[in-house]
């Protein structure tokens, strides 16, 4: 394919904003298609930790002598820009600087921030469009913060030379999240449409109009593409999904492997590969010291590394790991790293006060120790709900760490069972202890099919080169389409 100029538009980029996955995949894909030629820019919202890195000096980020004028609402509301690239490459990232909308304490979480991302699409546009006078080939926007973009290019863009025809790709992360907000809005964006039987009156819904309205939509893994299409997965946007059902692609989310690499990561105690995982021990050793658990080789270590919510399955992992602290086969350790709902931080705090000897709760997140435990724990935890794709379960992989999954979204496309770790398919206790069960007997018992399940999930080709070439290829659907082909 010839090299392609790719507008990327994003709430969050890694490593500059990040409160989970959509960053990775909006920090790292853009390297990978620009390792394949294409020229790729970034544009996302400054929030208040951007102004924060640009005065530290950090991230080589600086102020942009550019303001802009950005069409929004009644007249014209003025913007700033910061600039730099993603480390190690020279993809251009610019930030959208609106201290009013953009520098408060939280990324999201406020009554307005369907206006907030709808100024930041509008200004995005803008900025690359109309201050930079480059023109993209294909817009790709990421879950519904991105929606405004492609709903204004569908409407009233269509009607300016500088942005009509340009082909659109919406990239749904998390259909749960919608951006419900006021009719009213259309208004602030300049745009006339009709509503969709998935809004309710007076209502308009930003996910609902990224999926009308892109000339092509992926989910980040092909399971999920699928499950999206159900009553069950669809959260209300199934029959508008099924309309658009020959558009919609599952294209697997893939690891930054120059940061996770277990053979050069330096927060390991000891560095390793598929041929070396007798050194896995040493960090076995070093996170059970830090944890201030007993060092013991002859147990095995279970961990979970996890958003505490509800979608992540602690409805039944909190009876499983009560199942495991007790269990009579042979004893356990667990640690759990992550913060989220107070009922399970809670539950988590209780079970480790009473497992002090076997269980540890770091209810938080910390880089340096979630690195430790996929480097040095023995099974890996992910019993979601739903997962639309999981990076989790890629790196618990990649280091050597055999993951215990329910078989759902992206967890079923990543994961063999009795191959690279276990899987289970029923939500629920019974299935799951089951299954970790079967994971726990092998550990014990069988060695040398232990260590042949951890070789082959290191094998895995996790990287983002083969999902980038899946992102080329729908840009390429999406640009014959607007070309009428």
């Amino acid at each position: 394919m010839s090299p392609l100029r790719v507008l990327v538009l994003a709430s969050e980029v890694a490593p500059f904003t990040k409160t989970g996955g959509l960053a990775d995949v909006t920090g790292s894909l853009p390297k990978a298609l620009a390792a394949l030629g294409h020229d790729v820019r970034v544009v996302a919202p400054a929030f208040e930790t951007i102004e924060i890195a640009a005065s530290d000096g950090r991230f080589g980020l600086s102020p942009r002598n550019l303001t802009l004028q950005v069409p929004i609402g009644t007249g014209l509301t003025p913007a700033g820009v910061f600039e730099t690239t993603l480390p190690g490459t020279g993809v251009p990232v610019s930030f959208v600087a609106e201290r009013n909308l953009f520098g408060r304490p939280q990324f999201y979480g406020y009554w307005d921030d369907p206006y907030r991302f709808a100024f930041f699409s509008r200004a995005a546009l803008d900025l690359v469009v109309a201050a930079d006078g480059w023109r993209p080939d294909v817009v790709h926007a990421h879950d519904w913060h991105a929606a405004p973009a492609i709903l204004w290019l569908a409407t009233a863009g269509r009607y300016d030379d500088r942005y009509r025809g340009l082909p659109t790709v919406f990239t749904i992360h998390n259909l749960m999240h919608q951006g419900r907000a006021a009719w009213n809005l259309t208004e602030s964006l300049h745009v006339v449409t009709h509503g969709l039987n998935e809004e309710g009156f007076g209502e308009i819904n930003l996910m609902a109009r990224g999926i009308y309205h892109a000339t092509m939509i992926n989910t980040v893994s092909p399971t999920y593409a699928r499950e999206v299409l159900t009553r069950e997965g669809g959260y209300g946007l199934d029959g508008l999904l099924r309309y658009r059902h020959f558009d919609v692609h599952g294209i697997l989310n893939g690891l930054d492997t120059h940061v996770w690499n277990p053979s050069t990561d330096r927060e390991l105690a000891a560095t390793f590969d598929a041929t070396t995982l007798g050194r896995r021990a040493q960090n076995k050793r070093a996170l059970q010291e830090r944890l201030g658990l007993p060092v013991r080789e002859d147990v095995p270590m279970v961990a979970m590394v996890s958003r505490l919510d509800w979608q992540k399955g602690l409805d039944i992992a909190g009876h499983v790991v009560h199942l495991l602290m007790n269990d009579q086969a042979g004893e356990a350790q667990f640690v759990v790293l992550g913060s989220g709902a107070p009922q399970y931080e809670g539950m988590f705090r209780q079970f480790a006060s009473y497992h002090s000897q076997k269980m540890s709760a770091v209810l938080g997140y910390d880089a340096a120790l979630a690195q430790l435990i996929y480097g040095g724990t023995d099974v890996f935890l992910m019993p979601s709900l739903f997962e639309p794709c999981g990076l989790g379960q890629m790196i618990a992989m990649r280091y050597g760490a055999v993951p215990v999954v329910r078989a759902t979204g992206g967890l079923a496309d990543t994961v063999r069972d009795g191959v690279t770790g276990f899987t289970f398919s029923d939500y629920s206790v019974d299935d799951f202890w089951h299954t970790l069960r079967r994971a726990l007997y092998s550990w014990r018992h069988d060695r040398d099919g232990w260590a042949d399940l951890q070789r082959a999930g290191m094998a895995v080709d996790s990287s983002w080169a083969t999902s980038a070439r899946g992102y080329q290829q729908l840009y390429g659907w999406a640009i014959a389409r607007a070309r009428g082909y």
